[in-house]
């Protein structure tokens, strides 16, 4: 590719965000060119779809170059990557491993094609309305420059295009999609209908999880097979990947240019302030190369795009573009991730039954004490919602652990011990609401650089008092579905984990009303570069207990129908 090739839009990126632009973008015409930071990667030949773990070294389990196991699909990436320092709030350097202090935060990246869409859960939430005006509710945080009503054709549009389950619940805050727009469900499994009796007794109640996995064949792509876990990719496009729902119907028009192992390093602009394009690294090479493009999208990831839109430097923007106001990498948020795990004497006598089914749990609990919480009963502002695990999944090392000490120890009766208590062990995720603060955000260290001289992320981090309760009640929560169900109270220490720990980042460019409070208009579009548009997680103004990556692709929908709009109408 020559570098004085002209496009009509560069895109950083090649994820949630990136691929929607891309897909969208592509579609209407334009041409298009994506930088990703990582190697070519497809879905199709390289995901182990049938491999189980005994097939694995060590059986699959974690090691230093596999932090989510053997068969992750993530590439080129983990909690640090050779190269690519980032320091933590200690001043420390990363070092490949989640830190153990609630203080801390780590920094996931993949570095690969399609980024995350490639080894996420799949879950997939609407925000709700009251999610979008959080301070307007209970004074705290921020409000989002646009309502439910707002995004909600752009929710419609990504789970037709991705294919997303769910049922109408008619759930506070939990919207329900149009009817037709959603696959249906797979049915509980049984301990899903074991867990559903608890929730139920103690007042909450259960919906059909929303999961970006096919139940119906699609566009082309077919139904799930229930063959390997998520996170390990999909090579029959069962579930939604970037690199296979997204680039490739791009690339088909004709008008995509993809180019990986590309280090975006800044935007350029000119005297005027305007964005000419971005300068980036080869990897492989280590050139420098910059491109020209009428816009230009950054969709690499929300700490990636803030570092870019920080290290974007020149005499127009001394600090940064977008950060006149110093808010560029303030108010970094994550989910409030917290998980007990308890035995369960009952499932023990039920049949052996074929557990396998989607990666996601079949059912999730909302929120459900919204009133009680507005009426001041709780003792914190934001709720979460739960994402129950267990069955009888394929096994792994870990069942070593069913057998009590002192029991049988070997042979057949070891045998029969861990058949009768396999599936037995159950684990509930809470997914939580961080509420932005201004003691976690992140900077261009000092001093420290990355191997081709770019200034690297320091990160600062603090979970408020509102998410420590938060997780507290969560703990209380479970212990009460567990001491119901016949299990014993997980009794573990309770204790915070560090930031980053769901790997749910957003923040650090968000929209708003305002150049004064916010980086970003309610489209995406830098105030300060009007041909500029941020469609990753750093534009959300706040994080709700919903995983961020079905709003990530709605409003990378909607800013993209912005970018021609104003193209066509000569805005940009």
């Amino acid at each position: 590719m020559s570098d004085t090739q002209a496009f009509d839009v560069i895109i950083v990126g090649s994820g949630a965000a990136g691929g929607m632009a891309a897909h969208e973008l592509a579609a209407a015409g334009l041409r298009v060119l994506m930088l990703e930071a990582g190697r070519d990667y497809d879905p199709g030949t390289e995901t182990p779809m049938f491999n189980t773990q005994e097939a694995a070294p060590l059986r699959a389990a974690v090691t230093s170059d596999k932090k989510l196991g053997f068969y992750d699909a993530t590439v080129g990436g983990g909690w640090a990557i050779p190269d690519e320092p980032y320091v933590r709030p200690d001043g420390t350097q990363a070092d490949g491993t989640l830190p153990d202090s609630d203080r801390s935060f780590g920094w996931w990246r993949p570095r690969m094609l399609g980024g995350r869409t490639n080894h996420w859960g799949r879950v997939a939430l609407r925000f709700g309305p009251y999610d979008f005006k959080p301070k307007t509710r209970d004074g705290l945080g921020f409000d989002w420059p646009i309502e439910y009503d707002d995004l909600a054709p752009w929710y419609d549009k990504a789970e037709r295009l991705i294919g997303v389950t769910g049922l109408p619940h008619g759930i506070e805050n939990a919207p329900d999609s149009p009817p037709g727009v959603q696959l249906p469900p797979p049915p509980p499994r049984a301990h899903e209908a074991v867990l559903t009796r608890a929730f139920e007794h103690l007042g909450m109640k259960v919906a059909a999880i929303r999961a970006a996995v096919l139940t119906r064949p699609l566009n082309g792509r077919a139904a799930c097979l229930y063959a390997t876990p998520c996170t390990s990719g999909c090579s029959s496009r069962s579930n939604f990947q970037s690199t296979t729902v997204l680039i490739p119907p791009a690339r088909a028009t004709g008008n995509l240019t993809v180019v990986c192992n590309a280090m975006v390093s800044r935007v350029d602009v000119d005297a005027t302030g305007r964005a000419t394009g971005v300068t980036y690294n080869d990897r492989e090479t280590g050139s420098e190369l910059s491109v020209t493009g009428r816009v230009v999208v950054l969709a690499a990831g929300t700490c990636s795009s803030v570092r870019i839109l920080l290290n974007s430097r020149s005499d127009v923007f001394p600090n940064g573009i977008g950060n006149s106001r110093g808010l560029v990498g303030k108010y970094l948020m994550d989910s409030v991730e917290f998980s007990r795990s308890s035995q369960i004497p009952m499932l023990e006598k039920l049949p052996v039954l074929n557990d396998d089914g989607m990666f996601t749990p079949h059912i999730y609990v909302p929120w459900w004490l919204l009133q009680e919480q507005a009426e001041g009963q709780l003792g914190f502002p934001r709720g979460y919602h739960i994402e129950p695990r267990g069955g009888r999944r394929m096994p792994t090392t870990g069942v070593g652990g069913l057998v009590d000490s002192g029991s049988a120890t070997y042979g057949d009766d070891l045998r029969a011990e861990v058949r009768r208590k396999f599936g037995t062990s159950i684990t509930l995720i809470g997914e939580g609401e961080m509420i932005p603060n201004e003691d976690s955000f992140c900077e261009l260290h000092a001093t420290a650089k990355d191997k081709w001289g770019i200034p690297v992320l320091q990160f600062h981090w603090k979970w408020g008092d509102s998410e420590v309760q938060q997780a507290m009640h969560m703990q209380e929560t479970f212990n009460k579905v567990f001491t119901l169900l016949g299990g014993a109270p997980d009794s573990s220490e309770f204790k915070m984990s560090p930031g980053g720990g769901a790997i749910h980042e957003v923040g650090g460019a968000r929209m708003g009303t305002s150049p004064q409070d916010s980086v970003l208009d309610s489209y995406n579009r830098c105030w300060d570069v009007k041909n500029l548009f941020v469609m990753d997680g750093a534009a959300f103004a706040s994080s709700p207990d919903k995983n961020p990556t079905l709003t990530i692709l709605a409003l990378a929908a909607r800013s993209s129908a912005r970018i021609l709009e104003l193209m066509k109408g000569g805005g940009l």
